[in-house]
């Protein structure tokens, strides 16, 4: 009976947390549609009524789309746990039986790519209809198969090996397998940041040294400036898939790089540049790459150890549709919940990563002019058909960046919250 009721309960929680996230599409979209012929005043003398009318299609298209994906994963999440489909999967696995890392393995590889496969007609469609449609795709089908082998490859490479090792810790360190877990992970991550730029990305994308000079000397004095030691600024040619602008930086150490996409050398000039850049200088200025880091470990802690009880309770299995009680089952049962259990906290993650923004938009203008941070930020919400009229609950839940209209009012010193 406790078992049927808690059942019940996590059906129930999952189907609010769906007619949650369709309200907020629905809100969204109903802002978007409400002010698709009305551009914000601080937008007017630099974006066309044209460009603002595509962004709004291009955005209500996206939400459909999301709205059947939210949908989809939402019934795919009651299938796999309460339907039994997890347990469906150990059930056609029984040739591993007499070898149970390699079992748990085989269930957790075989739940990845039902899920994989799943989820791929979705990024099918918004590449080749919905990104193709707007303007914005540049991937054809060879490619994006190319993308899914490499992809795929690589993943089994580095997978597969880790799954091994975390299910064996799991099996011999005893009650505290959840620390000698994290301590993989946590070492794997720091691993991951340090050979990403130099090994992985080049395996999908080409990287080359910034070798325009005028703009490679703006970018040093920049960096000198803001006490900021970069081992390489490279030009990737993100034009290859998507004509969507970026600029990130990545790695840790002597793996520490900036990386500009092509198509934001195009769309913007050198001035706009360095001030995007200066933005970005902000957020490790003001350490906030460090402390997400830390988070992310910190959190990974805590979640490991709430699973370390709940492995042990053979309710947290049966609830969720699962006679067999294994490490591998609790560790996928987990991993299934860790998305419920944290949307709800959604409005505080995205509130802290507006904060952070504000904050590297703030470091910006003391080290460039805030006319270039604002009239790069217009084009990149132009060329990349953001949308300038969200609504502001929807915002709350979804925006880690503040909405554009905020944020160049901030900028100018018109707007002082920082929420």
């Amino acid at each position: 009976m406790f078992i049927t009721f808690l059942s019940q309960a996590f059906i129930i929680i999952v189907i609010l947390i769906l007619v949650l996230k369709l309200y907020l599409n629905f809100r969204q979209s109903k802002s978007i549609k409400d002010n698709i012929n009305i551009i914000p005043k601080s937008f007017m003398k630099y974006i066309s009524l044209d460009e603002h009318q595509k962004a709004a299609n291009y955005n209500l298209a996206k939400l459909k789309l999301n709205n059947i994906e939210n949908i989809v994963s939402s019934v795919v999440l009651l299938l796999f746990t309460v339907g039994g489909g997890i347990q469906l999967i150990n059930n056609s696995l029984t040739n591993f039986n007499q070898y149970p890392l390699s079992q748990g393995v085989a269930v957790i590889i075989s739940f990845s790519i039902i899920n994989s496969l799943i989820s791929m007609p979705f990024a099918i469609y918004s590449t080749f209809s919905i990104e193709q449609k707007y303007g914005f795709n540049n991937m054809n089908i060879k490619l994006f198969l190319v993308d899914l082998i490499k992809g795929t490859i690589l993943s089994a490479i580095i997978g597969i090996p880790l799954i091994y090792l975390i299910l064996w810790l799991m099996e011999i360190t005893g009650s505290y397998w959840w620390l000698w877990v994290w301590t993989v992970l946590v070492v794997f991550n720091l691993l991951l940041l340090l050979i990403y730029p130099m090994f992985i990305a080049p395996l999908f994308n080409k990287f080359h040294p910034l070798n325009n000079e005028e703009l490679k000397q703006k970018i040093e004095q920049l960096l000198i400036k803001c006490g900021f030691k970069a081992h390489g600024v490279f030009v990737m040619d993100g034009s290859k898939r998507s004509s969507h602008g970026n600029a990130y930086f990545t790695g840790i150490g002597k793996a520490k790089r900036i990386v500009f996409f092509d198509t934001l050398i195009k769309q913007l000039n050198f001035d706009e540049i360095e001030a995007i850049l200066a933005h970005e200088l902000g957020h490790f200025k003001k350490k906030h790459v460090l402390k997400q880091i830390l988070f992310s470990f910190a959190l990974t802690f805590f979640a490991l150890f709430i699973l370390s009880i709940l492995i042990k309770m053979t309710w947290f299995y049966n609830v969720l549709g699962i006679t067999s009680m294994t490490n591998y089952n609790g560790l996928i049962l987990f991993i299934l919940l860790m998305g419920v259990i944290t949307f709800p906290f959604a409005p505080l993650s995205s509130y802290l990563s507006r904060k952070n923004e504000f904050e590297a938009d703030d470091f910006a203008k003391e080290y460039s002019k805030k006319e270039n941070l604002i009239s790069g930020l217009v084009k990149l919400y132009r060329d990349n058909a953001s949308t300038l009229t969200p609504d502001l609950l929807y915002v709350q839940f979804y925006y880690s960046h503040p909405p554009a209209s905020i944020r160049i009012a901030h900028l100018e010193e018109e707007y002082k919250c920082k929420g």
